[in-house]
């Protein structure tokens, strides 16, 4: 089954990336993908926005990653027009937290675990580092991006 096949299956619609500055939402170096922070946006409204350990729980920051990666897919299928042959190298996961949160990791295997689901568990599963931060754009309780490689 292909990548486009998977995403059908789940009944997921690829958004068009829509950066929110001065930047490009995805760009390619030789065989190497660079995904800019991407927030939850979901028919342009934020999806759970505020922080974890306050108004945010850890299922619904979850969530917020998962939609972060999807829009993380969107951006590359923008650039490259397919998804496979793709590989994940690294993710980066941002959460706004309170001083007091700990549970980062699991925010962001939303994004992770779907990632996984998608490309199988030698080509979705890649390095990572999540961690809190005091606040995300546009008041995101989570930002995420990734570093693809080309195989």
């Amino acid at each position: 089954m292909t990548i486009a096949q998977r995403i059908a299956e789940l009944g997921i619609t690829l958004p068009e990336p829509a950066p929110a500055g001065v930047y490009r939402a995805a760009i390619r170096t030789g065989n190497q993908i660079y995904i800019a922070g991407q927030l939850p946006m979901r028919d342009g409204a934020l999806v759970h926005p505020g922080h974890l350990g306050d108004n945010v729980t850890v299922e619904q920051g979850a969530e917020a990653a998962r939609v972060c990666a999807i829009n993380a897919l969107g951006a590359t299928h923008a650039l490259l027009g397919s998804l496979e042959d793709l590989r994940i190298i690294r993710a980066v996961g941002l959460v706004a937290a309170t001083p007091d949160f700990t549970q980062h990791p699991s925010v962001i295997n939303g994004a992770s675990e779907f990632l996984k689901e998608l490309f199988g568990d030698e080509r979705g599963v890649g390095t990572r580092v999540a961690f809190g931060v005091a606040s995300l754009p546009l008041g995101s309780s989570v930002e995420f991006e990734l570093l693809l490689e080309i195989y």
